[in-house]
């Protein structure tokens, strides 16, 4: 079979929440690769943060449409006026049941030639978390049948976990840099996953929409070079701080509890962490369904962002953390004393907070934007 039967002329694609943390790297990898981009936006007031990524989407080329999801109507009049071809959904926790009004314009839109709903993580007939991280999983599974029985041609992205220090008690791994102080480990640490970083996700994501390989089919994200246990991302990250950590094990009670707190979004967190810690929900079935595909195999030209430089890239920001801190200290006059010494304790989740907080020297620090239901799409 040769490329030119593999791959179709690009087509226009539209990708709906593309200011949370998955859905800016797809988009910016949509952009890179010529594909006409536009992205759907909801009218009213957002948040700076947001404001700030869709402008420099929007600079690289995007074509941004204001509107909802939950507006049939209006997204069949964007579909058809617009010819979209591909629909990228990367939409929040709280907003996947809204996909279903999407599918239905979508299905009254017979230009539309594939859609990616909002999965970006395991493969959720597979993976049978706790709640509450189960109740998401159920209302994906339910966008999913409804996409088969209406007969979308559709692509699930299994793309595994992100590639960063995975904390049970936070929003998303990626706001936080990996720990100074101590390592928390998940059981015995023996359990394995994949990592896959957000360039990656979207990197991958955007090269399957042409592919009719991938029509109808769940590509999974297993790079070989990225498929590690706790304890072994751990010794990488020693190995990069040149120091020995204490490591604290969190018991699979530990998780359990967290989750039960049913404190959103931590407790999803949590549920997740659970599964794939203990459970091993990534790796505890063979992909060999006629319906699964490994991307690696699609495209083995293709190499992954390893972990080893991953953390080279946190590492960078450690180095530059302390120029951060001294700023915003500088900047806390009349604050409590108190108040100065906390932000300069090493934990991650201390300097980072106070950062935001002061609103001070953001380029040393880049926090990805993490609204609740944002950061229930990217640990999905």
């Amino acid at each position: 079979m040769t490329a030119s039967t593999l791959m179709a002329a690009a087509g226009r694609t539209l990708i709906i929440g593309s200011t949370g943390f998955i859905g800016r790297f797809v988009a910016e990898a949509c952009l890179a690769s010529g594909r006409p981009t536009y992205l759907l936006v909801r009218s009213g007031l957002i948040s700076p943060s947001k404001s700030k990524t869709i402008k420099c989407l929007h600079d690289k080329g995007a074509i941004v449409i204001h509107g909802s999801i939950n507006d049939q109507e209006l997204m069949e009049k964007l579909l058809r006026e617009n010819k979209i071809e591909v629909v990228i959904s990367a939409v929040g926790g709280a907003s996947i049941l809204d996909q279903l009004v999407l599918i239905d314009a979508i299905k009254a839109s017979p230009n539309v030639k594939r859609f990616l709903p909002s999965e970006f993580g395991h493969d959720i007939d597979r993976a049978n978390p706790v709640e509450p991280g189960l109740t998401m999983y159920n209302e994906k599974r339910k966008v999913r049948r409804c996409i088969e029985e209406i007969g979308i041609p559709y692509t699930y992205i299994c793309c595994n976990s992100i590639a960063a220090w995975p904390y049970h008690d936070n929003t998303h791994p990626a706001d936080v840099l990996p720990p100074l102080d101590r390592f928390q480990i998940y059981g015995d640490g023996s359990v394995k996953a994949y990592f896959v970083t957000g360039t990656d996700i979207g990197k991958f994501t955007i090269k399957t929409l042409d592919d009719v390989r991938t029509i109808n089919k769940s590509i999974h994200f297993r790079p070989p070079s990225n498929y590690l246990n706790i304890n072994e991302l751990a010794t990488l990250w020693e190995g990069k701080i040149r120091r020995t950590l204490p490591r604290v094990t969190v018991t699979e009670d530990d998780l359990l509890a967290a989750a039960k707190e049913m404190r959103i979004p931590e407790s999803i967190v949590a549920s997740f962490t659970h599964d794939i810690f203990i459970k091993g929900c990534q790796i505890n079935f063979s992909i060999d369904k006629p319906t699964d595909v490994d991307v690696s195999s699609l495209y083995p030209e293709l190499p992954f962002l390893t972990m080893d430089e991953c953390f080279d890239e946190f590492l960078k920001k450690i180095v530059e953390t302390p120029k951060a801190i001294e700023k915003v200290a500088e900047e806390a006059e009349g604050e409590e004393e108190e108040e100065v010494i906390a932000m300069k304790k090493p934990r991650q989740e201390t300097f980072i907070s106070a950062i935001a907080d002061k609103k001070a020297n953001e380029e040393a620090i880049p926090v990805p934007p993490s609204t609740r239901s944002e950061a229930l799409a990217i640990t999905a």
